[in-house]
C-alpha cells in the first residue's frame, strides 16, 4: 500500500489547504493491547486486515501475531504536563488505515506528528508537506525522525521495516568518560574537608542530636531517646531528605554540626545505566566473557546495554546470541522509574528498538530460569530479595547489611511466556490494587527455602550475595566524583539493593544458584521494614549517627 498525490496541480509546501488530520484506529498501553484485542474482536480483525495478517489464524495466534508485528505500525507519545507519573507514561497508536499506508522515505517529502484535541482529549496525527509534490507522486515521511546519534543507529532503528544483520559490530562495550556521567544531571558541589563539623558531633557529649526529616516514617518510629525531632531545618543536626541534596559545600562550612542522608554523586548507583557501567569494574573477576555462552562478567550483573548510546552493540549481541541458538528474552527498562512504570520483556528485536522513541532506557537480560518458590497457594513463582545497604563512610569504605531481608513474590506461576500478565513476571504487588501482596518474614523464608531445596544452604547463599553487594560499593568508590561516589564526613545513606537468583551451571557441571543485582533504590520505601521490626529506625540511626553496631547489621 502507498499514497498518492491526486490533486491536479500537485500540493505546495506553503498551500494551508494541504494540512490534514488522520485519524487513529487504535491507542493503548502495551501491558494492555491483548487484552484490548482479546475483548474487540472487531479491532483484531482491523489490524490484522490493516497489517496484512493471514485470516485463517487461530484467535489467541492472531492475537501474537498483530502484537508482533504492531512495531512496524505504530507511533507514540506521552503528556508531560500531567501531575502523576502514570499519567505521563508512554502511549502508544496506529493511525488508520490511510495514515498507515504512507511510506519511509530517507528524504521523505511529509512529516506526521502527534496532535492532542485538549478540549475533548482526542489523539489525531497531522501531516503536512515539507516539500513540493506533482501529481501522482507517492507521499513519505521518515518513520525514525529525530535526533540519532550515529549512522549505524539510524540502520538500527529501521530495523523493523528493514531487517540488516550487524553481527559485524563490536559489542563490547567501554566505560563512557565524564561527560556522560555528568550529562542531564543537576551540578552538585563537594564539600570543603577542611571546614566540616560533623566531626564535633560524638556520644561522649551526650549531646541529643535534631533530626529534621522530611519522611513520616522516620517521624513515626524514630523513638530512641539520643535523638529528638525537629522543624527548623536550620537547627537540625541530622537532615533526612526525600528530594535530592546538593549542596555539600555550604553544607560543609555549617556552623552547627550536620549530617546529611546522602553522598555526593551517589546517582552513579541509584539510576540503572550508570549502575551497570560502575558494576563493570568489579576487579574480582578474571575475565570479561564467556565466548561460548555470551555470558559477561561479573555473574552477579545481568548483561545490560543503554539503549541510547550502546543501540548498535546491543543489536550486534543480540543477533551473536540468536545466532547461536541462545535465550533472547530481555527486560527493557527507564533509567529512572520503579514499580515495573513502563518496563518490557520481549524477544521481539522490532519492540526492542522502537522503545528508545520513549524515552531512555536500558536493555537487561532478563531472567529466563530464575530460581522459584513454591507457594502453597499458587505454586511455584518469581521472587526478589531486598536487603537494606548502610553506607556510612568512603574514606576508608565503611558498609553494612540489614541482616532482615524483605521479600516480594508474584501472584502466578512463573512461565517464560505471557509477558503482559503483571502477576507472573513481576512481584511489585503493593502499588497494585487488583494485586495481592504475599507476606513471609525472612526467617521464615530461610526455613521454607532450606526445605524446598535441601541441597543448597542459605548462609553460604548469603555470603555470596554480601560479598557482591562489597564488590559493587567498591567499584563505586574507586574512582572520584563524578565517576564515583564523593567522601564526605557529614555523609550517611540508606540505600535499598534489589536481587533475584538464578540458576547456572558452573565449571564443573553443577547447576547452582547465582545471585543477581536487580537495582539500588534511592531513598527507598521503608514501610513494611518499620511494620514487621519497629526498631528499624532505632538500629539504623544508632549505626549510623551513634556508632552503635547492634546484631541486626552486618559488616561488610
Amino acid at each position: 500500500m502507498k499514497v498518492v498525490v491526486n490533486h491536479e496541480e500537485g500540493i505546495n509546501v506553503g498551500d494551508p489547504s494541504h494540512i490534514y488530520l488522520i485519524d487513529h484506529a487504535w491507542t493503548y498501553l502495551v501491558n494492555e493491547a491483548k487484552s484490548h484485542l482479546q475483548q474487540m474482536p472487531d479491532l483484531l480483525n482491523r489490524m490484522k486486515s490493516l497489517m496484512s495478517i493471514c485470516d485463517s489464524l487461530t484467535t489467541e495466534d492472531s492475537i501474537n501475531a498483530v502484537f508482533a508485528e504492531m512495531w512496524k505500525f505504530n507511533q507514540t507519545y506521552s503528556v508531560g504536563s500531567m501531575s502523576n507519573v502514570e499519567s505521563r507514561l508512554p502511549v502508544w497508536y496506529i493511525m488508520d488505515e490511510f495514515g498507515s499506508a504512507i511510506q519511509h522515505a530517507e528524504e521523505p517529502n511529509f512529516r506526521v506528528v502527534p496532535l492532542i484535541y485538549l478540549p475533548e482529549q482526542i489523539p489525531y496525527s497531522l501531516l503536512f508537506p515539507i516539500k513540493n509534490l506533482s501529481k501522482d507522486e507517492e507521499v513519505t515521511r521518515d518513520f525514525v525522525e529525530g535526533p540519532i546519534r550515529t549512522p549505524s543507529d539510524r540502520r538500527v532503528l529501521l530495523l523493523p521495516w528493514r531487517p540488516s544483520s550487524f553481527i559485524s559490530e563490536d559489542f563490547k562495550q567501554e566505560e563512557p568518560g565524564e561527560e556522560y556521567f555528568l550529562e542531564g544531571h543537576i551540578i552538585e558541589s563537594l564539600p570543603n574537608l577542611d571546614t566540616i563539623k560533623a566531626s564535633a558531633i560524638s556520644l561522649e557529649t551526650n549531646m541529643k542530636l535534631k533530626v529534621y526529616s522530611e519522611y513520616e516514617f522516620v517521624n513515626n518510629y524514630l523513638i530512641d531517646s539520643r535523638f529528638e525531632l525537629t522543624n527548623d531545618e536550620d537547627a537540625a543536626n541530622i537532615l533526612w531528605y526525600t528530594h535530592h541534596f546538593k549542596q555539600f559545600e555550604d553544607l560543609s562550612e555549617s556552623i552547627i554540626p550536620k549530617f546529611v542522608n546522602q553522598f555526593p554523586f551517589e546517582h552513579v548507583i541509584t539510576i540503572k545505566d550508570l549502575l551497570s557501567i560502575v558494576c563493570r569494574r568489579s576487579k574480582n573477576i578474571s575475565k570479561t566473557m564467556d565466548s561460548e555462552l555470551l555470558e559477561m562478567y561479573p555473574l552477579w550483573l545481568p548483561v545490560t546495554y543503554n539503549l541510547k548510546t550502546e543501540l548498535t552493540k546491543f543489536v550486534s549481541y543480540f543477533q551473536h546470541r540468536e545466532n547461536k541458538g541462545l535465550d533472547n528474552h530481555w527486560i527493557c527498562k527507564p533509567w529512572n522509574l520503579a514499580r515495573g512504570l513502563d518496563t518490557h520483556i520481549t524477544n521481539n528485536i522490532n519492540y526492542i528498538v522502537r522503545l528508545p522513541f520513549t524515552g531512555p532506557k536500558i536493555a537487561q537480560k532478563y531472567i529466563e530460569d530464575p530460581v522459584l518458590f513454591n507457594r502453597l497457594d499458587c505454586g511455584l513463582v518469581k521472587f526478589d530479595i531486598r536487603y537494606v545497604l548502610l553506607l556510612k563512610s568512603i574514606q576508608p569504605l565503611e558498609v553494612y547489611v540489614y541482616r532482615n531481608f524483605f521479600l516480594r513474590f508474584a501472584n502466578k506461576p512463573f512461565e517464560l511466556n505471557d509477558f503482559d500478565i503483571y502477576d507472573k513476571h513481576f512481584t511489585v504487588m503493593n502499588y497494585t490494587d487488583n494485586s495481592s501482596l504475599y507476606r513471609k518474614l525472612c526467617d521464615e523464608f530461610i526455613e521454607d527455602f532450606q526445605t524446598q531445596y535441601a541441597g543448597h544452604q542459605w548462609e553460604t547463599l548469603e555470603k555470596k550475595i554480601f560479598s557482591m553487594f562489597l564488590e559493587i560499593l567498591k567499584a563505586a568508590t574507586c574512582k572520584q566524583p563524578p565517576l564515583g561516589i564523593g567522601h564526605n564526613p557529614q555523609s550517611r545513606a540508606l540505600y535499598a539493593a534489589d536481587i533475584m537468583l538464578a540458576w547456572r551451571t558452573d565449571e564443573d557441571g553443577c547447576r547452582v544458584m547465582q545471585p543477581k543485582l536487580l537495582e539500588i533504590n534511592w531513598t527507598p520505601d521503608c514501610q513494611r521494614a518499620c511494620e514487621y521490626y519497629p526498631d528499624f529506625y532505632n538500629d539504623v540511626f544508632s549505626l549510623l549517627f551513634c556508632n552503635e553496631v547492634r546484631d541486626v547489621f552486618v559488616p561488610l
